[in-house]
């Protein structure tokens, strides 16, 4: 079930997103190519990679390479993932999947007609810390649900970072909200009671930092089913912050660092019958994402979402963009 991974830039994320999955998995990184390929040979040094080669096309060239990373701006996701279904190769691909609706829905009709498999990394949702809380959302424990709120902080990137250009599809719904988003259309998905369906915009707000991309950028949802939900995302906080909350009318659940639980894996239940507090292990959501994407390309498993789940978040995204009287990207 070994993977031969070919990896698009020398990006920060790629050290978590890729390189350790790959080393506890037994995976190959055999390949990475980058605009400059001094980054390409510091980052091949770095982790281990096999070899560098003169950039992105070279990476999925390669014949070696079997199955593509692309961890690029948010901007390049969608041309470069085009690349790798022409070549043939699965992709997994950094969240967003792309700049916006139409662009995913076409990289999503291109894997369809190719018979490619495209991930966009939505990694919390693999790990059993996600997956308790939606069953405990979806079970009844809760009652009915009535909010759910998820909340994402970062402090400021550097100027000079892909995130504050409009061009690379920058912004902060764009970086962080679409998680929330993601979550509340997860829900949407299940059987919970009070939800019942998916999401619709209500209202947004967004402040802008370079023009038209926001630093802040805050969501409400109105659900079928009666419940409400609130994303807010900020890329100007004082400190990192990823949590949710799921309110119901028989109980609570908190969850203080969803997509990073190998810092912090708790949960947090709250009913009539007490406070609870669960560990659900500090195993990188990452590896977990890894090892369902490998054995789906190795053996056919069933993934958790399909591709055009993709597009669905993207045309959420855009529809708070204009909620928040921005463009979408």
């Amino acid at each position: 079930m070994t993977l031969d991974i070919g990896i698009l830039g020398a990006s920060r994320i790629a050290e978590a997103a890729i390189v350790g999955p790959a080393a506890e998995l037994g995976h190959r990184l055999v390949a990475v190519g980058a605009r400059d390929r001094s980054r390409a040979e510091v980052f091949a040094e770095k982790y281990g990679v096999e070899r560098v080669v003169d950039g992105y096309q070279a990476v999925i060239d390669d014949a070696e390479v079997d199955v593509v990373y692309n961890p690029l701006a948010n901007g390049l996701h969608a041309p470069w993932n085009l690349a790798a279904i022409a070549a043939g190769k699965p992709v997994l691909s950094e969240k967003p999947f792309a700049r916006n609706e139409f662009e995913a829905a076409e990289v999503v009709e291109a894997a369809a007609a190719a018979g490619v498999t495209v991930l966009e990394g939505f990694h919390y949702y693999f790990h059993p810390l996600t997956q308790r809380a939606f069953d405990l959302a979806a079970n009844g424990t809760l009652g009915q649900v009535t909010r759910v709120e998820v909340h994402m902080a970062m402090p400021a990137p550097p100027e000079s970072d892909a995130r504050w250009s409009y061009d690379l599809a920058g912004g902060a719904l764009m970086d962080l909200g679409c998680y929330g988003l993601h979550v509340m259309r997860s829900l949407g998905r299940l059987s919970v009671p009070g939800i019942d369906g998916a999401p619709a915009v209500v209202r947004a707000i967004a402040e802008t930092r370079t023009p038209d991309v926001d630093s802040r950028c805050d969501v409400e949802f109105a659900f079928p089913g009666g419940a409400t939900g609130l994303s807010t995302n900020s890329m100007v906080a004082e400190a990192y912050s990823f949590s949710y909350r799921i309110v119901g009318t028989a109980g609570e659940l908190h969850v203080p660092d969803f997509i990073r639980p190998h810092v912090d894996d708790r949960l947090t239940l709250r009913t009539a019958a007490g406070t609870t507090v669960e560990h659900h292990g500090g195993r990188p959501t990452y590896t977990y994402q890894l090892e369902a994407f490998a054995a789906h390309v190795k053996t056919g498993a069933a993934l958790p979402f399909a591709a055009d789940d993709a597009v669905a978040n993207m045309a959420l995204v855009d529809s708070a963009y204009r909620a928040a009287g921005l463009p979408a990207r």
